[in-house]
């Protein structure tokens, strides 16, 4: 088992005297467990930044461990963390909401927080990102670009609300769009992903939306070398190739992690299932390929900026005139 304290390997000398003494809360570390490991370029990289963030700019000591991915493991690390003064514990991701629901009943005194699952506790959180949203988001723009009217998406879960959120989105994009779906069955199997988009080629999709962070780099690389366009997902991913990447739907976990720890040092922070969206600051669009047409993005950031203001989305054709 791989574990990290203190942020190895640069930070065992950053943290020396970073907590403030005359500010309590800071004397409370802030601790990580991640089921994956920190370089992923994907969701559990942002989950790393935001440890950072928190103990960048709050002043506050933090920990973290990687490949936490069995009960058996995470319990040892709580209980490691408890030990070390932690008192504030992110489990990135859904595999830790069930864990964390029963060690809340075992240490009351410690707030859980983990991602997209459903908890129960006075003292755990699971946080949801609105991600139906931002799969609408993605469908419009799809379906608006595509030229076959064949679009993809290679999901992890079926679970994800980006799913249905990218083809109802599609829809008004284009009413005659056919959405074709694929699902991994797990967030990090590029093999699978790859052959899923072999698949979704021979069936015409031109536009792809990976929405697994463990295979959404190496889908966004081969529909790149295949000429097809594809929709970043979780980070901004307009580096892999402007000309590919349409945009991307980003979750800002990092900046969420800051949020939330402030939420906990001013006992602010709910327990139970705590939603987040666009409103919040923490969901957004990345940038803009040069592909799209002008007035297709004036229309795209108008209809982000009305989701804002009014919580509605989209319910008449996106464009029709959707490409030049």
């Amino acid at each position: 088992m791989k574990i990290q304290h203190f942020l190895l390997l640069l930070l065992p000398i950053l943290l020396i005297g970073c907590t403030d003494p005359t500010n309590s809360s800071t004397n409370q570390k802030v601790g990580l467990l991640l089921e994956d490991t920190i370089d992923d370029q994907g969701w559990n990289s942002k989950g790393y930044q935001g440890l950072l963030n928190i103990h960048t700019n709050m002043n506050t000591e933090v920990v973290f461990k990687e490949e936490m991915d069995s009960e058996e493991k995470v319990h040892h690390a709580v209980a490691e963390f408890v030990e070390d003064d932690v008192r504030l514990i992110f489990g990135h991701g859904r595999i830790f909401a069930d864990f964390f629901t029963d060690l809340g009943k075992t240490y009351p005194d410690i707030h859980f927080v983990s991602f997209n699952g459903d908890v129960e506790g006075e003292n755990v959180t699971s946080l949801h990102f609105d991600s139906y949203s931002m799969g609408f988001f993605a469908g419009m723009i799809a379906s608006t670009m595509s030229k076959t009217g064949d679009v993809g998406v290679i999901a992890a879960f079926p679970w994800q609300p980006e799913v249905e959120g990218f083809k109802d989105g599609a829809k008004i994009g284009n009413s005659k769009t056919s959405v074709h779906v694929k699902f991994v069955d797990d967030w990090t199997d590029g093999e699978r992903a790859l052959g899923y988009f072999d698949e979704l080629k021979k069936e015409n999709v031109d536009v792809v939306y990976p929405t697994g962070d463990g295979f959404h780099v190496k889908v966004i690389e081969e529909a790149k070398r295949e000429g097809i366009f594809a929709i970043g997902f979780v980070g901004d991913q307009s580096d892999l190739g402007e000309s590919t990447v349409l945009t991307s739907t980003v979750q800002h976990v990092d900046h969420l992690y800051e949020i939330v720890a402030k939420q906990y040092y001013n006992n602010e922070l709910e327990a139970g299932n705590v939603s987040y969206d666009f409103q919040d600051g923490v969901i957004s669009l990345g940038q803009f390929s040069p592909k799209i047409p002008e007035e297709i993005q004036v229309q795209i950031e108008d209809a982000v900026n009305t989701y804002i203001e009014t919580g509605e989305l989209p319910t008449k054709p996106f464009s029709k005139e959707k490409k030049a």
